[in-house]
């Protein structure tokens, strides 16, 4: 399907919008902005977390990857998807020819939940702001938001995964695709077709970019 019949998504912000003029807006870089969420105690995640799990990958990096909050082995590395899930994201990063040195990759949560547990109401609102300034540094060309929490957060949106995928939404004038988590796909194998076209779809806006 062209591009141009892709169904249109959400429109978050405007391109000529400042994406995030808050307090985090003070940090000018990623690295400011990593060092500022390990002594982050706006919730009570620090409490429980070994450390935070910032975000990782290339500076100036054309597509970023956000997923929902560090796991067990992301806490215990300091890095994002680095357990199974991990491993099964750069199966599909180098499926659409690209390697993790080719992309950032952060998460919504910047500090572990307790047993894995879903992100809680206010620990999204203390966390976002980081997320949002994280995205505003790096000005990718395309965003990819994996599962349900990393989408609906991006999106401001109450909608299932399943109604948000396969289109093509604006994230202050970035295309950002909405697809399952690596996670889910584990425990759910029918899911990977669906994933295998949102990522094709996401390379494909990547090369429109890389064209224009």
């Amino acid at each position: 399907m062209p591009l141009d019949q892709v169904p249109v998504g959400l429109v978050i912000g405007s391109p000529a919008h400042e994406l995030f003029g808050g307090p985090e807006s003070q940090f000018a870089t990623l690295d400011a902005l990593a060092e500022a969420t390990r002594s982050c105690q706006l919730c009570g995640l620090h409490r429980t977390a070994k450390q935070a799990v910032p975000g990782h990958g290339n500076p100036h990096a054309d597509l970023v990857c956000v997923g929902e909050a560090p796991g067990s082995n992301e806490d215990e590395q300091g890095l994002p998807f680095v357990g199974p899930a991990g491993q099964l994201l750069t199966k599909i990063l180098g499926a659409i020819d690209l390697s993790r040195e080719d992309v950032f990759i952060c998460n919504v949560l910047k500090h572990r939940p307790p047993g894995n547990r879903n992100p809680l109401p206010d620990e999204v609102a203390a966390c976002s702001p980081y997320l949002v300034r994280q995205i505003a540094l790096l000005k990718p060309a395309v965003i990819v938001a994996l599962g349900t929490f990393a989408a609906q957060t991006l999106l401001q949106s109450k909608e299932p995964i399943g109604k948000l995928r396969g289109k093509i939404h604006r994230y202050y004038g970035v295309p950002l695709i909405a697809t399952y988590h690596p996670a889910a796909l584990l425990r759910n194998p029918s899911w990977k077709r669906p994933t295998w076209e949102d990522v094709q779809l996401a390379r494909r806006l990547l090369d429109r970019a890389r064209s224009a």
